[in-house]
Parts: structure tokens; C-alpha cells; sequence
């Protein structure tokens, strides 16, 4: 009888077939001893719900897939969407190829210790080997070495690869030891400049028919119970989002805004994001990215990849390939886009930037592993300035949890802030800009943990990125990256005034201020005249009446930047030259939200990897240091009365 001598293709956030090092290296390397492999790809207990696979009757062994500070879902039902999207466009990809996707439910270790000996009592067929690709993360880095360990139990050979989809390679870092990273960005980007110059040539589709079979239906074992695997897209989808339906994520949601259209209405998968990179250059949408990116309201101020990123379905390299293709034009389906082969320009200049940006995010999770998560940050700061129900303070923690209620249903009173928090909910999405001042009100304004708003975020955002979101919320709670640390604050109303002046975002989100006209009262409804709260039906409401805070502000008014760091478009957030701006990926394609720095401002988040990373931006061309710099010394005798104007009366 002939061997089917198997490998098993363990997939997690490489969820693409172009430029995959494991699937290329199985279609071209001639000396391999596999006759088989089996992609396999588990949705993960830990992580996700998984109850809405389990069979009527039965019970789930795991425990709810609940975040440990807040206990918020850990994947909501957006993101679940785009995974589900994204997982079934992979297996359409694989079997485009003659191969296949195996989908599994439960913990890694449960899956892979049940799979072994099953297949391996299949006639013929023995798992010979494991490869996976390695990760950033605490529960990551745990999966890996718990599949290692049942791999060597069971006599089968490991191998974890280096993780490809990012900007720059870790073999050609400038550096062999993770701890001599920089905390600051600014010195990591000046050892890998010229950016452009510095990524691996992409890896191509392999051929069809190229990969080791794929194992015989009949022969690959079904998953163990008490779960059920669907055969079709929306039975996935269903199991997805059926435990995450039966409980309202926030305690009185309120219905989407009519007319109001949503910023990332993209499909996940491979195909979905090969064809929004193709977009953002023939539309111009890359070359005009510098100018557009802290916008609030559309499909094309951002890029929309952040995403795409997070989950592997596109790498950063081929997202530099395609803006080099067009640079030097070298590819005709963007001769018809201005600057085709006039070489790098601001805007595509401005994205490398936020992917080089998401690149450090990903290095300082790997340099700093459990501190990510820790309240005082890496920096082991002051734990006791932020509040939760657990540690309310002088506070009830009735009063804290209605804080928080507030705050994840998007009625804090604070315009901009509530449209940013409605659309979260709503979409998945909100953009690099929001985030930062999101962030930014909820540990440096209401002074809450800040991990409830990172695991909120983790919750929402379609574009989740671990290191992205989580270290960019560190950056904005003043414990992480961020040279000024607690020091520098987002002003939200000054910050709606500076990107959405006539309040064109607030309302497209909070309908209810839609009869106003002066953006004042927009962006802090407590404003407003008795008879026009009437008028409109507002009065008593809470979030009118009773703001979670009210700011002193006043256009033109002397010292209207308190708290803020330099203009140039956006609150300067790292020292030494650097200045920050927006996503998750910073939305655009931020891990979770990409990068910022060098002189034009990057973006932060998750989006994203989109999401809270980069906050803020900068003037750029070196005048943004000069400005932080001015203004860190008038902020001396300032920052106290700035405090006190965030604290003024709630009532």
C-alpha cells in the first residue's frame, strides 16, 4: 500500500496563497517528502466564541471567549464576519490549486492532539510534520510551543516560520537581539532608510495542481464533538455570530442612522484585498493618501487595508510591489493614475511610512510580551491614576461601570467621540484619527483603565491587530512609545473643529444633533439653549444634560492647544522629530492602524494588528519636533489649568 506521508499546514493570521513562503516552498521544492498536505485552519476557542457550532443538546467544554479585564467578547460579530469572509475565500484560493482547507473548531492544542492519531489510523497515511508560521503574542507564542511539544510526544517533526507579511524581513533587521530595539520610532525608522529599498521581492501564486495532494475526503477525520463543522459560507457565518446575536453588545444600542453610509463596506479574503490595492492606485486614492488620511467620512481616505493585514490575506511587501509597479511604471493597469512612473510620491511615501510604523508595533510586542497587556505599560508607570469597577477610587463602582456603558454605547455627551463609538459598533470601523482622540478621552480624560477601551476595540474593530491595537493604546495612555507620556492630550472638541468644521461626521453618526447648524453645539450638546434641546427632543437625555465631561472651548481663543502637542495638522506624539497620526493601520492599513513618524505624521492603530497605535500627527519636514518642543515648555505653566478645564461640572 502506497504512504501518504502527510503534512499538516497549520494556518492562523497567513490566511493568502501569493507570497506565502510555506505554500511556495511546497510547489517548488522537488526534494520534499511529502506526498500530501493538509492546510488546516481552527477557529480558536480562546479567541473566538465557539458555541454556536456545538450540536443541539450538547454544551461547549470551553469557557465564553471573554476579555479579561471588561469581559467584552473577544471577537464581535464584524469581525467575525470578515474572518469567516476571509477564511472561505482562503479555502476557494487552495482549491483553485487542487488542494483544499480543513476547518476545525476548539483550542489549537485539542485540535492537533485529536487530528494526529486519527489521521495517522487512517490506512496508509501518516503525519509526518507540523509547520506553522510563528507569531507575535502571549497566547500565540503558547499555542506554538504546545503544538511542539504534542508534535515531539507523537514523533513528528516541527517547524515554525518566520512570519513574511510585514514590511521588513527579520533577517535583514538591523539588529540580532529584539532587546536592542529603540522605544523609540524615530530611531528605529533612521536605521532601515531608505524604506523603499529595504523589502524582499513578493512570492508568486503557486501553479495549479503544484502543492502535495490533498489528503483523500474520506481519509481526513471529522471534527471531534460536541461541535459541527458547516459545509456552506452562511452556516459558518451563522455559527459565528449566533452566541454573539443572543446578548445585545451594549446596554441600549441605538439603530444605525439612516442615510449614513459605512467607510469599510469590504469583504474579507485574499481576492477582495488584491482587488482594493489594485483600487487605491488607478483611483489616485494612493498618491492623494499624505492629504486625505486623517479624513472621517468616506471610502478612499484611507487605504482599507489595515484589515487585510491583520489577518494575512495581503502582506505589506505586496502592497509596497504594487506602489513600486506604479513608481517606476512598470505595470499598464495604473497608466491611466496621475504619477505613473514618476517615481515615489507623498502619498505612496506616507504609506510605507504607516507599514513601517505597523512593522515596529509587531518588534515592540515581541520585545516587551506580557508587559502589552499590563496597565502601567512597558514602562511600569503609575497604575493608580485610572479607574475601573474593580478600582473605582473615590467612585462607586456602579458609577465606573455606568462610565463604561457610556462610553462603549457611544452617549458620553461628547460628539465626537459618540459618532466615532456608533460607528465601531455599527461597522467595525472607525478611523485613525477618531481612535486617537477616543483613546485619548477615555484614559486621559474619564481616566479609565485603558484596557477596557484596547479590549473593546478588540472586540469591534474589523481590523483587530494585537500588537497594533494594543500597543498604540499604550502609546495614547501615556505608558508606551509616546516620549511626553501622560503629558499629551487630545482636546476632542478642538479636534472636531480642526477635522470635521461643520460637524459633517458627528451628524452623519449621532442623527439626533442633525437640526443643528453651529458646530459648537455639535460637538458638545450641552451647549444648546433649553428650547432648542426641547425642539429637538433632547431634553433630559442624559448625554445632553448630563456630559461625561464638559470643555471650556472657544474658537480662536488664546491657548486653544493646551494639552496638545504642536499643530501641523494633528497632535504631535513622539519626540525626536517624529509626529504621529492616525490607524489600525491606522486604518489604512494599520495594523489594526499603520505608522507614523518621519516628518509627515503616520497613523496608528488597528487598524487596526488597526488598532490605537499611531495617534495624532505632525507637521512634518522636521518642523515637528520644533513645535512639540514650544510647546512642551508652554504646556509648564499651562497643563494644570488645562486639567481643570477637562473637569469642569457634569451638572
Amino acid at each position: 500500500m502506497e504512504t501518504k506521508d502527510t503534512l499538516i499546514y497549520l494556518l492562523r493570521r497567513d490566511l493568502r496563497t501569493a507570497d506565502n513562503p510555506i505554500l511556495h516552498s511546497l510547489s517548488t521544492q522537488k526534494d520534499l517528502s511529502f506526498t500530501h498536505v493538509l492546510p488546516l485552519y481552527i477557529f480558536n476557542a480562546q479567541q473566538l466564541e465557539v458555541s454556536g457550532f456545538v450540536t443541539e443538546g450538547e454544551k461547549s467544554p470551553y469557557k465564553e471567549a471573554r476579555s479579561q479585564v471588561a469581559g467584552f467578547w473577544r471577537c464581535g460579530p464584524q469581525r467575525s464576519k470578515f474572518l469567516a469572509e476571509s477564511v472561505w475565500d482562503l479555502k476557494k484560493g487552495l482549491e483553485k490549486l487542487g488542494s483544499g482547507l480543513c476547518i476545525r473548531v476548539g483550542s489549537t492544542s485539542d485540535v492537533v492532539r485529536e487530528l494526529i492519531p486519527q489521521l495517522n489510523g487512517k490506512p496508509g497515511l501518516v503525519v509526518r510534520a507540523i509547520w506553522m508560521v510563528g507569531e507575535e503574542g502571549v497566547e500565540e507564542n503558547r499555542e506554538e510551543r504546545a503544538v511542539r511539544d504534542i508534535c515531539t510526544e507523537a514523533d513528528v517533526d516541527f517547524k515554525l516560520w518566520n512570519d513574511e507579511k510585514y514590511l521588513i524581513d527579520d533577517r535583514d533587521l538591523p539588529f540580532n537581539n529584539i532587546d536592542e530595539l529603540s522605544d523609540v520610532f524615530t530611531t528605529y525608522r533612521k536605521t532601515v532608510e531608505p524604506i523603499r529599498e529595504h523589502p524582499r521581492p513578493t512570492l508568486p501564486v503557486p501553479e495549479q495542481d503544484s502543492l502535495p495532494g490533498y489528503p483523500p475526503l474520506a481519509e481526513i477525520t471529522p471534527q471531534f464533538k460536541p461541535f459541527a463543522i458547516p459545509d456552506t459560507f452562511q452556516a459558518l457565518l451563522d455559527a459565528l455570530v449566533k452566541p454573539l446575536n443572543a446578548q445585545d453588545l451594549v446596554p441600549e444600542q441605538l439603530p444605525y442612522p439612516a442615510g449614513t453610509k459605512s467607510a469599510h463596506p469590504f469583504p474579507g479574503g485574499e481576492a477582495e484585498a488584491l482587488e482594493r490595492l489594485d483600487y487605491i492606485i488607478s483611483s489616485n486614492a494612493a498618491s492623494s493618501y499624505h492629504s486625505t488620511r486623517n479624513g472621517l467620512l468616506g471610502e478612499d481616505f484611507s487605504t482599507k487595508l489595515s484589515a487585510y493585514l491583520a489577518l494575512g490575506s495581503i502582506t505589506a511587501r505586496q502592497i509596497h510591489a504594487a506602489l513600486v509597479s506604479f513608481e517606476d511604471g512598470t505595470d499598464t493597469k495604473f497608466e491611466s493614475a496621475v504619477g505613473y512612473g514618476r517615481g515615489e510620491n507623498e502619498g505612496t511615501k506616507a504609506i510605507r511610512f504607516e507599514l513601517l510604523w505597523r512593522d515596529y508595533m509587531h518588534l515592540c510586542n515581541r520585545k516587551f510580551g506580557p508587559k502589552l497587556f499590563s496597565l502601567g505599560g512597558f514602562k511600569s508607570d503609575d497604575e493608580q491614576r485610572w479607574t475601573s469597577p474593580s478600582n473605582a477610587g473615590e467612585q462607586s463602582p456602579s458609577d465606573v461601570r455606568s462610565i463604561i456603558e457610556r462610553f462603549t454605547n457611544g452617549t458620553t455627551g461628547m460628539g465626537l467621540i459618540d459618532a466615532s463609538l456608533r460607528e465601531l459598533i455599527h461597522t467595525g470601523y472607525t478611523s485613525n484619527r477618531a481612535r486617537q482622540n477616543v483613546a485619548s478621552f477615555l484614559a486621559k480624560h474619564l481616566h479609565i483603565d485603558w484596557r477596557i477601551g484596547a479590549e473593546w476595540y478588540e472586540c469591534m474593530l474589523v481590523d483587530y491587530d494585537l500588537s497594533s491595537n494594543w500597543g498604540n493604546w499604550q502609546y495614547l495612555a501615556g505608558v508606551g512609545n509616546d516620549p511626553r507620556g501622560p503629558t499629551r492630550i487630545f482636546n476632542p472638541v478642538k479636534q472636531a473643529f480642526d477635522y470635521d468644521p461643520q460637524g459633517d461626521y458627528v451628524k452623519a453618526w449621532v442623527p439626533e444633533l442633525r437640526g443643528l447648524t453651529e458646530p459648537s453645539e455639535i460637538f458638545q450638546a450641552w451647549t444648546m439653549s433649553d428650547a432648542k434641546k426641547s425642539e429637538l427632543g433632547l431634553k433630559g437625555k442624559d448625554w445632553v444634560e448630563k456630559p461625561l465631561l464638559k470643555i471650556d472651548f472657544t474658537v480662536g481663543r488664546k491657548g486653544r492647544n493646551l494639552g496638545r502637542g504642536g499643530r501641523g495638522g494633528g497632535d504631535n506624539r513622539r519626540g525626536g522629530g517624529e509626529s504621529r497620526g492616525g490607524r489600525g493601520g491606522g486604518d489604512s492599513m494599520g495594523r489594526g492602524g499603520p505608522p507614523r513618524g518621519g516628518g509627515y505624521g503616520g497613523r496608528g492603530y488597528g487598524n487596526t494588528r488597526g488598532h490605537v497605535r499611531g495617534y495624532g500627527r505632525g507637521r512634518g519636514d522636521g518642523g515637528g519636533r520644533e513645535l512639540r518642543m514650544g510647546m512642551m515648555d508652554r504646556e509648564a505653566g499651562a497643563y494644570a489649568q488645562y486639567v481643570v478645564a477637562q473637569r469642569a461640572p457634569t451638572n
